[in-house]
């Protein structure tokens, strides 16, 4: 059925569009009404550095001008140092602890914090890294972009990584850099910085800068904390992408098809903040980085950290083509290789099907390991293609099943299905095994990566053992007039927890002191309410998912108008 699914989710904060200072006459303006002549403007790696330059020398005529690119070391010296963690595979590096520190070159570093501190009238230090020269300056910016922006940029040739020229490189690369290495560094500045900041930029779009002080910007995440919201989704084509998101979502013609929608991914989602007629976007990863334990939970928090660790995404082969066949890295093993202290353990939850869809799952009785690992070295090297069905599950699946994937099990979706995917964070550890002889939207092949796989599979995952563990374990286990609660997994394996409640009336939630995350299933739009008034009412449209803070408690859903509604709700089981 067509959805009224908001691509802009907003929450508002401010009834003044005069909070936020749209453009660079009206930023100039408020920067010159700062006191003291050292300003320093922090840009997260992505950021267009020189037309801000450009635009604040222009305006506020600084007497000297620092920029932190000049102080990085060579691009070698820094290739030589992120060797170790970035390897010759095309996809996989391996987490680290680098800092933007270790970026520079000491003698250049040293040379102009000197010269920074002992300079006289109007000063601008800005770039990657700037903050690190100018630690007392009078006027902290932090310059912010959503990851996905930063991402298209990588695929525009707009940039190149943190000290590296390589503006011309496969999209593929740079965005693995980022993630092993860019935006790692940053995050651990970017959470030291953000608690002070006087202002913060969003750049997200080049010709429409806005700035916001930072204690609007920390009063807009301790408002957001408080209340369920949603993050901005953003959607990408894919070579098995399908058409359910075009039709249903009402997406544009353009792109061939729509593979992905990633709607609670706050590593790489934003929030939109309201403030009056305007909008600013922000990371959605700055929430998580500033309120963890509001966000999170306290046990959550003790577990993971600043991250989240729930993520909620939409898989689109309706009229498309298979997902690749797959397989997760097993905990211990995403450690020793990755330096990832969980792995992605995850489930397909079935919003739509065809009458032919399949789900590849577990493999069949009594196959040989080596035969199987032959026929996919075969197949990647040119020769027949792999006969999945020989060897794979074929299960067929229907609307509102929910088949569980605990990391290990051979999987993927077949096509004419339209999967809510619901796992855990490290989204990027997939190991492909079969892409059915296709390319990429680039046109060259898509990575394979038999050898993890090889020592991933568990090959005691077969036929009797998926059908009684990982299909159909829906436990009911509350009825009442009008609504029920049912478990529909996760494995015991897995940290995740999920619930679906079906309802035609009011239902009582609470987050007992865990996040939530959920999706509106079924129905055409519900809303989302604080039995003592503490948030506005959401309102929540088929196939929107949204978060609902640890820090909320009780709250409730209901169907916007008369008929049947079902949501699917996740949190971590915090008392496995």
């Amino acid at each position: 059925m067509p959805s009224r699914y908001d691509t802009q989710p907003t929450v508002a904060i401010s009834a003044f569009s005069s909070d936020c200072a749209v453009g660079w006459p009206a930023i100039a303006d408020c920067l010159r009404r700062c006191r003291g002549g050292r300003l320093c403007i922090e840009c997260y790696p992505g950021v267009l550095v020189e037309p801000i330059e450009q635009a604040i020398a222009n305006a506020l005529r600084p007497s000297r001008i620092f920029r932190a690119s000049e102080c990085l070391q060579s691009p070698p010296e820094i290739e030589a140092m992120l060797a170790p963690y970035l390897g010759e595979d095309p996809v996989f590096g391996r987490m680290n602890g680098l800092e933007l520190a270790d970026f520079f070159d000491r003698k250049k570093f040293d040379a102009a914090r000197k010269s920074i501190a002992e300079s006289a009238g109007g000063v601008l230090v800005i770039g990657t890294g700037a903050a690190l020269l100018a630690p007392e300056a009078d006027v902290l910016i932090y310059a912010d972009l959503a990851r996905w922006e930063i991402q298209t940029r990588q695929r525009n040739n707009e940039i190149p990584n943190l000290g590296a020229e390589n503006h011309l490189e496969r999209a593929s690369l740079k965005y693995k850099r980022a993630f092993f290495v860019d935006w790692r560094a940053a995050d651990r500045l970017k959470q030291r910085l953000l608690p002070r900041a006087d202002f913060v930029l969003d750049t997200n779009r080049r010709d429409d800068p806005k700035l916001i002080s930072g204690d609007l910007f920390r009063s807009a995440l301790a408002a957001v904390v408080r209340r369920p919201f949603r993050v901005v989704p953003f959607f990408d084509p894919g070579p098995w992408g399908g058409e359910w998101m075009r039709r249903v979502i009402g997406l544009p013609e353009d792109p061939p098809n729509f593979a992905w929608c990633f709607d609670c991914v706050p590593e790489e989602n934003s929030l939109l903040l309201g403030l009056g007629e305007v909008r600013l976007e922000v990371p959605a990863i700055d929430l998580v980085f500033t309120h963890p334990r509001e966000l999170l939970g306290e046990a959550v928090y003790a577990r993971f950290g600043r991250e989240f660790p729930i993520r909620f995404d939409m898989l689109d082969t309706m009229d498309g083509g298979n997902l690749s066949l797959q397989v997760h890295p097993l905990t211990e093993y995403i450690q020793d290789k990755f330096g990832m202290h969980y792995t992605q353990d995850e489930s397909y939850y079935l919003l739509d099907a065809g009458k032919d869809a399949v789900v590849y799952l577990g493999l069949q009785e009594n196959i040989q390991p080596v035969g199987m690992l032959r026929a996919l070295e075969r197949a990647q090297q040119g020769g027949a293609p792999f006969p999945a069905g020989q060897f794979v599950n074929r299960w067929p699946v229907k609307q509102h099943d929910h088949v569980l994937i605990p990391a290990g099990t051979i999987h993927c979706s077949g096509k004419n299905c339209m999967v809510l995917e619901i796992s855990a964070t490290p989204y990027i550890f997939t190991f492909k095994l079969w892409d059915w002889g296709r390319l990429g939207l680039d046109g060259l092949p898509r990575p394979i990566h038999l050898e993890h796989g090889r020592n991933n599979i568990q090959w005691n995952s077969t036929t009797p053992w998926v059908r009684q563990n990982l299909l159909h374990r829906t436990e009911r286990l509350a009825s009442h007039e009008g609504w029920s609660e049912e478990r529909t997994g996760l494995h015991e394996r897995e940290f995740i927890e999920t619930r679906r409640h079906w309802f035609r009336q009011k239902v009582e939630h609470h987050t007992h002191g865990g996040v939530n995350v959920l999706n509106l299933v079924a129905g055409d739009a519900v809303v989302v309410e604080s039995p003592d008034h503490a948030f506005e009412p959401l309102v929540i449209h088929y196939a929107e998912t949204f978060i609902v803070p640890a820090a909320v408690g009780r709250y409730t859903i209901q169907p916007a108008r008369p008929g049947r509604c079902a949501t699917i709700k996740a949190f971590v089981r915090t008392n496995p």
